[in-house]
């Protein structure tokens, strides 16, 4: 079981729910070291003294607020909590309003929350009001250092808090070249809006998040594989010259969506090849070897 990164409670009007917040993503990002071409040794970083230039341990290290140029304001994790100390362990609910309301924009990093030590009925009933009201509470919440603006989402049998940006941390549109509605210049036919429903409604499908994953990983973790069985791991492979870009401009809108009409999805088609080969009789060969890219994505996860 995950640690939990944070204890409190959930409060609005008289009811104190003790929860304890876990982080509901995990990232698998490629973890690429820094080297020095020189000799491929890897490069490290050091915490120094910016005045003397000697190198700092963690233990010798403390936070500030600069408040004036080069004079700062230590501040330790008692002071941070002293602060405010109702702010740092309470999620505070603010308001209810229907989910629909918050754009996605302002969607940021999902938390599970898990009911404290007797928790567990008024944690259900919260849960349950969210889920018939199809409300989200809006609520504020200080994680670490920082307040956030956040909504607490039903999800399945999870309350999830998600935060949110603030209004002033989206950026506006208006410098950006987004054709009106009503543009002549990006005028839609009635033609090609048919043509265009036809293909959404071709490709549409139930939401079935597990047979998406990242193909672009793989094919680096199979190019590691390959590199390295070709003994090629020192090798710095340069630059080549740049694919031609197919043209920006779309002479034939309809004929193009005619095309991908009749073009069937290239997932829906590799699935029911492997429904085929399903139920072909196996062949009666030696098992070929596991293909670089499976074996370089099963040795990652071990």
């Amino acid at each position: 079981m995950p640690r939990s990164l944070w204890k409190g409670a959930i409060s609005f009007g008289l009811v104190h729910i003790p929860v304890e917040m876990y982080p509901a993503v995990r990232e698998h990002s490629l973890d690429l070291t820094m080297l020095d071409r020189r000799d491929f040794s890897p490069v490290g970083f050091k915490r120094y003294n910016k005045n003397n230039n000697k190198e700092v341990s963690w233990d010798d290290i403390v936070k500030g607020y600069e408040y004036s140029d080069g004079e700062y304001v230590v501040l330790s994790e008692e002071d941070l909590r002293r602060a405010n100390p109702e702010a740092t362990g309470t999620i505070d609910i603010l308001a209810f309003v229907d989910a629909d309301d918050v754009p996605l924009l302002y969607y940021e990093q999902p938390y599970y929350l898990a009911p404290g030590k007797g928790g567990d009925k008024v944690y259900a009933l919260l849960r349950e009001t969210l889920r018939k009201t199809g409300k989200i509470g809006i609520a504020t919440v200080v994680i670490r250092i920082k307040q956030h603006l956040a909504a607490l989402v039903c999800v399945g049998d999870a309350i999830v808090l998600n935060t949110l940006r603030f209004s002033d941390e989206i950026r506006s549109t208006d410098e950006l070249k987004i054709p009106a509605a009503d543009a002549k210049a990006s005028a839609i036919s009635d033609k090609e809006l048919q043509m265009a429903t036809a293909l959404v409604e071709g490709m549409s499908d139930e939401w079935q998040p597990e047979q998406y994953h990242d193909t672009y990983r793989e094919d680096i973790l199979a190019l590691v594989e390959k590199k390295v069985a070709a003994k090629e791991t020192k090798t710095i492979t340069m630059p080549g010259p740049e694919r031609e870009r197919a043209p920006s401009n779309v002479v034939d809108l309809v004929a193009l969506l005619q095309q991908s009409i009749g073009k069937k999805p290239a997932r829906q088609a590799s699935a029911k090849r492997g429904e085929e080969e399903d139920e072909a009789p196996a062949p009666k060969t030696r098992k070929a070897p596991a293909k670089p890219k499976a074996a370089a994505a099963k040795r990652k996860s071990a």
